[in-house]
Order: C-alpha cells, then sequence, then structure tokens
C-alpha cells in the first residue's frame, strides 16, 4: 500500500513538473529572443523599434543585425532568421517562393515611410536634381552617382523606380550610407545616393553631423519639384518615397508577431516619427466634450 501511495505521489510530481517545464519552454510574444535583419539604410529606426519593444517587454531580447536587403530576404527564406525589414516590392515569384517555404500568406507589415534621397557636398552649386538626369545618369559610364552597395536597399529601389534592373546600371560604390556621406567631399562632381533614415532623426548628434556636411537635393519631375520632408512622404509625392515593412518567417503570435504588432501600433509609430520618418499607420486623435 505503501509503496503504491509513493508510485502515485511520484506519478502526480512527473506530470506536475513536466508541465512546468513545458510552460517555461513555450514561445510568447513577452519572451524570448529574436534577431532581425535590416538593410542598413533603415537599421535606426528598427533599432528603437526593438528598444521601445524591450522596455515594454524586458523578458524579450532583440538583436538587430545589418544585412544587404537581397540577402536579408534569402536568409528569411532559408530559415536563418524569423523577421527582416524589406522596401521593394517582390516579384510574384518572389512572392510565390516565400509563401511555399514559409507555409504563410505573404501580408507584408507596413510601418513607415521612408525615401531615398540624393545628396552633394554642402559647397556644391548644384540645388536641384531631375528626374532624367537620374535616369541617364545611371546608364552613363561617368559613374556620377555613389551607392552604397550592390544587392542594396537604396540600389534596389531607385532601379525599381526606373523600371530597370540593378545589374544594367552604371555607378561608384562606398561602402555604407554614412560612409558616403563622410567622404562626399573627395568627389565633388558625384552624386550620392542613401536612405532619409541615415540622418532624419531630428535632435540626434550624429545626425545634425551628418546633415551639416551635405546638401539634400529637391528631386524634379514633370517641372515641379519635390522633397523628402514629412509632407512629401505622407503625401508620397516625393519620387522616390518607400514604404517599409516586415516579412516573418513565424506560424504562431511569437515573438516576431509581437514584435511587428508593436511596431504598427499607436506607440511604435510614434517611435517611427521621432525617427524623423512618416508613421505608415495615422491614428487619429478624438476628444470627447462632456
Amino acid at each position: 500500500m505503501k509503496n503504491s501511495l509513493k508510485l502515485a505521489l511520484i506519478f502526480v510530481l512527473s506530470v506536475m513538473l513536466a508541465g512546468c517545464k513545458k510552460e517555461e519552454n513555450t514561445p510568447s510574444y513577452h519572451k524570448g529572443d529574436l534577431t532581425i535583419f535590416t538593410d542598413e539604410s533603415f537599421q535606426s529606426v528598427t533599432e528603437a523599434l526593438a528598444d521601445g519593444y524591450m522596455m515594454n517587454y524586458p523578458d524579450t531580447k532583440i538583436k538587430v543585425e545589418t544585412q544587404k536587403e537581397d540577402l536579408g530576404f534569402l536568409d528569411l527564406l532559408h530559415g536563418k532568421t524569423k523577421a527582416v525589414v524589406m522596401s521593394r516590392n517582390l516579384s510574384p515569384e518572389e512572392i510565390k517562393t516565400y509563401e511555399e517555404r514559409t507555409d504563410l500568406k505573404f501580408l507584408p507589415a507596413k510601418f513607415a515611410a521612408d525615401a531615398v534621397v540624393f545628396v552633394v557636398p554642402k559647397d556644391s552649386p548644384k540645388e536641384s536634381i531631375s528626374m532624367d538626369e537620374i535616369s541617364n545618369g545611371l546608364m552613363s559610364d561617368k559613374k556620377e552617382f555613389i551607392f552604397d552597395g550592390t544587392n542594396s536597399s537604396n540600389l534596389n529601389f531607385v532601379a525599381e523606380k526606373l523600371k530597370k534592373q540593378p545589374k544594367d546600371l552604371q555607378f561608384s560604390i562606398i561602402p555604407g550610407n554614412q560612409k558616403i556621406i563622410e567622404e562626399l567631399g573627395k568627389y565633388p562632381n558625384k552624386i550620392g545616393v542613401i536612405g532619409l533614415n541615415t540622418f532624419s532623426r531630428p535632435y540626434d548628434k550624429t545626425s545634425e553631423k551628418l546633415r551639416e556636411m551635405v546638401k539634400v537635393l529637391p528631386v524634379e519631375n514633370k517641372g515641379k519639384l519635390y522633397t523628402a520632408d514629412f509632407n512629401g512622404l505622407r503625401t508620397m509625392e516625393y519620387p522616390f518615397t518607400r514604404v517599409l515593412y516586415f516579412l516573418i518567417n513565424e506560424g504562431n503570435f511569437n515573438i516576431a508577431n509581437g514584435f511587428i504588432r508593436f511596431s504598427c501600433t499607436h506607440l511604435g509609430q510614434k517611435i517611427v516619427q521621432k525617427e524623423g520618418l512618416q508613421p505608415y499607420n495615422l491614428y487619429k486623435r478624438e476628444v470627447q466634450m462632456r
């Protein structure tokens, strides 16, 4: 009898311990680790959102790693990461591959309007640039435009906008958006092509220093000038406005889905705004009078 009672107690304790262990190991949106791959051009806003999420959920740890946009997308398909930030539109073939590899519907989580901007040294006499200049210049052997590398979001987006393949464009390379700004003065006849988020933070000292080094050129299109300010991004009239979105490889509502939901809520969108970008989800403020 005593042995039977002992065995029963051991069985009950085993079940309870197994249940506790299972509960501890169950993935959750409010605890666990996540690595997000993002192109360097929008690293800042991704890190700001990650910091905001970890402040709200202290048991989470989000690591942001920089990876060229095309390579990050491939890593997502191969299961090397649960989340990536994208800016270019995927082709029908890429969408099909994504859905087959992840067993998920293609549902891009749009969270911010960013832009590709064209910059020249501060003392340059150039005051604007036209769409024709950009299109013709990128087909010229002079290689007047400087990008941050191949497979990058900036090159991909400009090529997409001009309805060309990146491999068909002629350009120079200086690795890194910030490096382009810092070294552009050595090449007075060149035009840097960078992501706005590189120096969009209004009160950040590094951003202020970088903004002082270059002049951002308005883009002329059909006789009208457009700038990459809040109005130009909100209306998407600035020709090189791009929408940033998350793609994930996670079926359940765990940390990747939780992070994306947070980024698209009012708090996440306020973080986007503080980064100097245009929030994608605009929230109306309603005041009830009594």
